[in-house]
């Protein structure tokens, strides 16, 4: 199995994208006719779109017109949707953004903040107690007779950062175990590991796996933690650059004052995943901030971009 699956045209993608306009999206001055905004939808897609509505009446308030949120179910469809300028705005995961800023095109403006600094996740790999498997020496002792999956291929804690972990130590993932697949989502690849599936898989522990605790979709004692990574950059919020600078200001804005001009409406979205939003706030973003990120991509030799 390749090592990353590059990014195509799936029928999911190709249905996200044709349900989006592009013909004459912009008027004369670059402002969009309406704005137009691609996301991935999350793992409960139906409590994520309800939960993201307040937000998206909040910034057609503020930003005077249309808005229209495009939900699809993985990151490619997003990249892809940027890409071909069927929506103008995105909220990309990091490897996903770094994915799409292989060609130009697309800007950062915000990424969630706390307490004024940027947000930050960690990576896992994860088991269950059954496996018997207590430790990365365990995994490296047996990784032949071991099933491991990802979560999305573009996804950073769920792909990139445990994939090059994992070769960091000496495991090739596309070699090293019995079998290595690709979940899809993090709710997959956790679930996938909790019903016995797979034997070890990959997501993050800040975001995905704490709101499936909290939930109750799984509980804590199901699984061992047998790596965590560093802090990464949390998610991104992008722009087509060929917008209007002012208009891509006036909404750079709408995002970085949401929390103190409606929290409500921020907090609508942004307690899936943090329960107490008051210290978080989006804030303005540098391209710079995800080198890290690229160089880490960029040093492993099996790793298909899609270029």
């Amino acid at each position: 199995m390749k090592a990353y699956a590059p990014i195509l045209f799936t029928l999911l993608t190709f249905a996200f994208i044709s349900g989006c306009s592009s013909a004459g999206d912009l008027d004369a001055n670059g402002v969009p006719k309406k704005l137009l905004i691609g996301m991935d939808s999350g793992d409960k897609p139906g409590q994520t779109k309800a939960a993201i509505e307040p937000f998206r009446l909040y910034l057609q308030k503020k930003m005077g017109m249309e808005v229209q949120i495009f939900f699809t179910t993985d990151y490619t469809a997003v990249i892809e949707a940027i890409r071909a300028k069927k929506v103008q705005v995105a909220q990309m995961a990091p490897f996903a953004y770094i994915l799409a800023t292989q060609k130009p095109g697309i800007i950062p403006i915000a990424t969630f903040g706390m307490d004024g600094k940027p947000s930050l996740y960690h990576s896992v790999i994860i088991t269950t107690p059954k496996t018997g498997i207590r430790s990365m020496d365990d995994v490296k002792a047996r990784s032949k007779s071991l099933t491991l999956c990802f979560a999305d291929p573009a996804s950073t804690s769920g792909h990139l950062i445990p994939r090059a972990y994992l070769n960091s130590i000496g495991l090739n993932p596309d070699s090293a175990f019995k079998q290595t697949m690709f979940a899809g989502t993090h709710a997959a690849s956790i679930l996938s590991v909790k019903s016995g599936k797979v034997d070890i898989g990959c997501t993050n522990i800040d975001l995905s796996l704490a709101k499936m605790i909290r939930e109750g979709d799984v509980k804590k004692e199901d699984f061992v933690i047998l790596w965590t990574s560093p802090p990464i950059v949390n998610d991104v919020i992008t722009v087509r650059s060929d917008l209007n600078k002012n208009f891509v200001k006036k909404l750079q804005n709408a995002f970085i004052n949401a929390n103190k001009d409606d929290y409500e409406a921020f907090n609508s979205y942004v307690k899936l995943y943090y329960p107490d939003a008051r210290n978080m706030a989006y804030i303005p973003v540098q391209d710079s901030i995800y080198d890290g990120l690229r160089r880490i991509a960029g040093n492993i030799k099996d790793l298909n971009l899609g270029k």
